[in-house]
């Protein structure tokens, strides 16, 4: 039979007043606020950037996904943006969606989990339930949460509180999947803890994927995007040799993907981007080599994944010295910085490590964007140009980061004198000077690998 505790908290779920607080309002916490203010739950968005939250009180959303309409009738009703984290008091739910990003020697950082928890735990009440959403290596929920929680607080998971691992599935300017249509993995520390979250988020989303433990929870999303760096990182490294073979790899890869069956297509570029594909691999590989097993195979695709921005470089240095320029003489413009087409994301955005090893190589580099205002290289603010006549005709070759739809292609093909373009989004342009990755007969520089 079930602890009163757990069945007032699925009683109090079921009537939609529980209160909630979602810590954190980034790419994943604000639109997670959101739908669950739209559901009908008061939310507490708590932040420790005071500029986002007195953004959210105007009304103004800084989220892509989230456009300011979005905000109206629940700022100040429903959704309630906050830097004080003792609203927890008044909370019975936790949602935390802090950053895990690495360390700069690319070792997981959970140092926002941890000042989270530690923040938090003073102001928790007992019978709440807290989830974790930030993607992680697996074990932490059981590691950094459940036992720092029990040990300060004199509590039990599972009768005096209740934790879960939910991982973040968000994809940034998606029009087919949103947070209330993509099945929901969670995992519980206790069979009770598992029943309060598969009822708070089986309250306002289509499809929740139970799973035994939030370790298992936890390793679901790691592998999601481990599959995918692994991928990309066979493509990026075929998309080498066949240049050098003669083969157009995205005809390859167009002609592959008819096979209805045991085939998903990826593609080439200039890297991987994004908070997900770069980082999470490594979480994954970090965690199984403290059991003593390497996973060599993830460590080789994310060395071949983080070497394209250079492979590129080369190839643009060697673009331009068959025109008889100089890199150290030369004037380039990137066409999109942001990590993946028509969001303005440029965190680990390839483009911008490739706009270092450019300035790196002597090359006096700019970039336009239609999401992208500015971003900062080593301090220094550089803004984005506007994409127009003038600025095509003045660069000795534009670069294609990012195939922003927004982007009139073939005008850009018309007037710039040379275009290198590493995502195909001039496949269908006539006339210019263009060079596509992975066309033959365009291969030059050194091998990726």
């Amino acid at each position: 039979m079930k602890e009163v505790g757990i069945l007032q908290l699925i009683e109090k779920i079921s009537k939609g007043t529980v209160k909630v607080a979602v810590i954190g309002l980034g790419y994943v916490g604000l639109p997670m606020a959101v739908e669950m203010a739209r559901a009908g739950y008061d939310v507490y968005g708590v932040d420790s950037d005071p500029t986002k939250v007195a953004k959210l009180l105007q009304g103004q959303s800084y989220i892509i996904d989230i456009g300011d309409d979005a905000l109206e009738g629940l700022i100040g009703q429903r959704l309630h943006p906050v830097t004080d984290i003792k609203v927890l008091e008044h909370s019975d739910i936790v949602v935390i969606c802090v950053p895990t990003p690495l360390t700069d020697d690319h070792q997981p950082d959970t140092s926002y989990i941890e000042t989270a928890i530690d923040q938090a735990i003073p102001h928790l009440r007992k019978q709440t339930l807290l989830i974790l959403e930030s993607t992680t290596y697996p074990g932490t929920t059981e590691e950094l949460i459940r036992p720092v929680i029990e040990q300060r607080r004199d509590w039990t998971v599972g009768q005096d509180f209740y934790v879960c691992f939910s991982p973040e599935r968000v994809d940034p300017g998606s029009v087919h999947f949103n947070i209330r249509n993509t099945p929901k993995v969670i995992g519980g520390c206790t069979p009770d803890c598992l029943a309060a979250g598969v009822a708070f988020y089986g309250s306002f989303l289509e499809q929740m994927v139970p799973v035994s433990s939030t370790t298992v929870a936890e390793a679901a999303k790691l592998f999601e995007n481990t599959f995918r760096s692994v991928n990309i990182g066979m493509v990026n490294e075929l998309t080498a040799a066949c240049e050098k073979i003669g083969i157009n790899i995205w005809e390859v890869l167009d002609a592959a993907a008819t096979k209805p069956f045991g085939y998903m297509p990826f593609y080439p570029g200039p890297g991987i981007g994004g908070h997900c594909i770069p980082v999470d691999p490594l979480y994954l590989s970090w965690k199984s080599e403290q059991h003593g097993f390497p996973l060599e195979f993830v460590d080789l695709a994310d060395r071949m994944n983080r070497r394209m921005p250079l492979y590129i470089a080369e190839r643009i240095e060697a673009l331009l010295a068959k025109e008889g320029k100089a890199m150290n003489k030369a004037e380039i413009v990137l066409a999109g910085v942001a990590y993946k087409k028509d969001i303005d994301d440029v965190r680990e955005s390839p483009a911008l490590v490739l706009f270092e090893h450019l300035k790196e190589m002597g090359a006096s580099v700019s970039f336009t964007d239609p999401y992208v205002k500015s971003f900062k290289l080593n301090g220094e603010v550089i803004q984005s140009r506007a994409a127009n006549t003038r600025l095509w005709e003045s660069a000795d070759i534009v670069v294609i980061t990012t195939d922003h739809s927004a982007l009139d292609y073939q005008q850009l093909v018309d007037q710039a004198p040379l275009v290198f373009d590493t995502r195909n989004a001039t496949v269908h342009c006539t006339g210019g000077h263009v060079v596509i990755l992975g066309h033959p007969g365009t291969g030059g520089g050194a091998a990726v690998g």
